[in-house]
């Protein structure tokens, strides 16, 4: 019996030292993801990555996404509408403070959404604030918005990770130091390598299971394979490489999660470059693409065709894919009729992900089927971001958007791709101000239509998320209804 004492006593110890035995239900976690930010203000970027690490764990919104899409309370307890529906009253939750340790109130409100909306703002996503009036403090825990217009979306515009709530007092440094009032805290971000994260002992609402969270980048495939077999990783968000998912399933060490996420991938087209301004060329651009040979050489199979630049799985979806049916000769005679019989050549910029570098190359081989050749030029995300999504120097590019319902950035003659077409604008803007379900299903289907008819770009599919687990970690996202790794619910299992 002596032998059992003692290992008793000496596990009181080990609890007594505050370190927990190796059976203990762990409350770390390292995940991995394949793009780094290129910094960490949600509000004042464009980059998904800073979502990926920020969204729901650092920074909150007056609303939230909820894995399937639903909108609901985040630090607005709750709202009303007036009657005429251009005022929202918003009651803020009590007792909420930034990881500073100043207090959230109604004037951080005001300043957040005066900033996103200013003229000089930089937020990626300033259009979201376009129907805002006046923002004005009632008291501490309220605040009244008034709108221009009625906009059936406010609500669902403000879960947007670029709409979250940010602090005056930190704003200076909320690139490299973000302060929110989510459950976790900011800790360190090592370049190049990882972003910690730990609990937020203050937090207003139910503490995570987590203390502390790693962030990993990895953005060679490859690598990422290596890591995870090895488990130096617990999980890897939009795991790279697809092909290795049935290695995955087969293995009882891990777990695959499949799902879907808002992510138009597509075949970006500068739309105010010759030739790519004659929207015969851009036909003749589409009919030469073969998406499921996109879908199956990239992707080994994962992904849903799109025609269009909306998510199979809204409801108000319309399958525009056979206006743009792989039609080679048909591609041919269209650029002869626009003048490039003998073809022309392009640049093709692509970002990191393999989505993008995998299927740029076999859209290259499409296109030079029909005489289109392409100058490919592999770009880091930040240069991706300064080069074609900020200056516009690009002819064709691949992207997945991963914004939720995001089909109003062809209202934007200014958006990367520079379309610029009155008749779509005015229409996006009837849609904000409507707020009937059926009249805006019935919009939203005209939307999709007009740029599936114009060939604004070229839609290739709807990214799958597929993403790898240790078996034993619970709580993580399968879908993606925004670009977030939303760890408030995650834990180990016993």
């Amino acid at each position: 019996m002596t032998k059992p004492l003692r290992l008793l006593a000496a596990s009181a110890l080990v609890l007594a030292a505050g370190l927990a035995p190796a059976w203990a239900q762990r409350t770390d976690v390292t995940v991995a993801m394949q793009l780094e930010p290129p910094h960490l203000d949600p509000t004042g970027g464009a980059a998904g990555a800073i979502d990926s690490v920020l969204y729901s764990n650092v920074f909150e919104g007056l609303t939230r996404f909820t894995e399937s899409g639903e909108i609901v309370p985040g630090l607005a307890e709750s709202w009303e509408i007036s009657e005429d529906g251009l005022t929202y009253t918003f009651r803020l939750r009590e007792d909420v403070t930034f990881h500073d340790g100043t207090a959230m109130d109604a004037s951080d409100v005001k300043f957040t959404l005066d900033r996103a909306r200013a003229e000089d703002s930089t937020n990626a996503q300033k259009q979201l604030f376009a129907s805002i009036e006046s923002v004005e403090v009632v008291d501490p825990r309220t605040v009244q918005v008034k709108l221009a217009q009625q906009d059936g979306m406010f609500l669902f515009n403000m879960a947007w990770g670029d709409a979250v709530i940010v602090a005056p007092e930190s704003i200076g440094e909320i690139k490299s130091q973000p302060i929110g009032t989510g459950p976790f805290r900011f800790v360190e971000w090592v370049q190049g390598d990882r972003i910690e994260i730990a609990r937020y002992e203050d937090y207003w609402g139910e503490a995570p299971a987590l203390a502390e969270a790693t962030f990993k980048f990895i953005s060679d495939p490859t690598a990422a394979f290596s890591a995870m077999m090895a488990e130096d990783i617990d999980a890897f968000m939009a795991f790279p490489a697809p092909e290795n998912l049935p290695q995955f399933e087969a293995d009882p060490r891990f777990q695959v999660l499949i799902g879907s996420t808002e992510g138009e991938t597509i075949l970006s087209t500068n739309n105010a470059q010759p030739p790519l301004d004659d929207r015969r060329v851009r036909k003749a651009i589409a009919h030469a693409i073969d998406r499921q040979a996109i879908i199956d050489g990239a992707m080994f199979g994962y992904g849903t065709p799109i025609g269009t630049h909306f998510a199979p799985h809204n409801p108000a979806y319309v399958d525009l894919t056979e206006m743009s049916a792989h039609d080679p000769e048909r591609a041919r005679q269209l650029l002869a009729d626009a003048g490039y019989a003998d073809g022309f050549t392009t640049t093709l910029k692509l970002p990191p992900p393999s989505y993008a570098r995998r299927g740029g190359e076999i859209v290259a081989a499409q296109l030079r089927a029909v005489g289109i050749e392409t100058e490919i030029t592999n770009l880091e995300w930040a240069q991706w971001l300064e080069e074609v999504f900020t200056n516009k120097n690009y002819g064709l590019t691949i992207v997945s958007h991963t914004e939720p319902m995001d089909i109003g950035i062809y209202a934007r003659p200014d958006y990367y791709f520079q379309y610029d077409n009155p008749e779509f604008q005015a229409l996006m803007e009837e849609l904000n101000r409507t707020t009937d379900p059926d009249t805006r299903t019935e919009m939203l289907q005209q939307a999709q239509r007009i740029i599936a008819e114009d060939y604004v770009n070229g839609y290739l599919f709807q990214l799958a998320m597929t993403s790898v687990a240790k078996s034993g970690l619970r709580g993580l996202w399968a879908n993606a209804p925004t670009q977030a790794v939303d760890l408030t619910g995650v834990y180990w299992e016993d």
